[in-house]
């Protein structure tokens, strides 16, 4: 169970407010976020923006990384495009935490299409743990 606090601290995320994300679950060490691909998220290809599929990816990495209660910053992120996608689709990142250390934590994050279960990206991302609590 998510401390009430921290999940008022993960809706106040103003960048997952402005893309329309949904906050649809998040456990501790865990989260999944989903938002509905729009006219205005799309590059001049047709296809979702890379900035998009990665900030959603950052969203769950945030609360999935922020859920203990610690306050935790991003280290690195790294990102690999697999396929893309385009308006009309749902996607859905979830991260998921390998390792977690006093100081750190490693995650490693998956964006796919809800309705295909295409993969549209794989993520790993480090954070750093600081002293101080939500």
């Amino acid at each position: 169970m998510i401390d009430p606090k921290i999940l008022a601290l993960l809706r106040k995320d103003t960048y997952s407010n402005l893309i329309g994300a949904t906050l649809e679950d998040v456990s501790p060490g865990y989260c999944r976020v989903s938002v509905a691909v729009t006219e205005s998220m799309l590059n001049f290809h047709g296809t979702t923006h890379g900035g998009i599929v990665f900030g959603l990816a950052d969203i769950a990495f945030a609360a999935a990384c922020n859920s203990h209660g610690q306050v935790a910053v991003a280290l690195s992120m790294d990102i690999h495009y697999l396929h893309p996608s385009k308006v009309g689709d749902h996607l859905v990142a979830e991260a998921k935490e390998v390792s977690r250390s006093a100081a750190t934590a490693l995650y490693d994050i998956t964006v796919s299409e809800k309705n295909s279960s295409q993969i549209i990206a794989k993520l790993q991302a480090m954070a750093y743990r600081k002293r101080e609590m939500i």
